[in-house]
């Protein structure tokens, strides 16, 4: 798993047929002690409905298609879980607020 931020999204007219309805995000990779982003991006499919600013868990490869959302689907990486926090050698370096982060 990796961790990232939620930046954007992309949207696509022409896709896929069974790829229609999906919401692509794009991802920052994150440095878990800092939680700054490392210029890194990839896009993914959202697999919880994580908004934008969010901080959230993605998978690759295989794993990538074992959630429902994506059984059966083309995609290389899928969002599998939105973070409430992270800590490090016992300090936290990420809480989520209320309002979304």
């Amino acid at each position: 798993m990796v961790l990232a931020r939620v930046s954007g999204t992309v949207v696509s007219t022409h896709k896929a047929e069974d790829m229609t309805g999906l919401k692509l995000s794009v991802l920052e990779k994150l440095n878990p002690r800092t939680m700054k982003g490392t210029g890194s991006y990839v896009v993914a499919l959202d697999g919880v409905g994580a908004d934008e600013g969010e901080i959230v868990f993605y998978v690759t490869g295989s794993s990538a298609r074992y959630t429902e959302t994506s059984k059966g689907k083309p995609t290389d990486a899928t969002v599998i879980a939105i973070v409430d926090s992270v800590e490090i050698d016992g300090k936290t370096t990420y809480a989520k607020s209320g309002d979304g982060d």
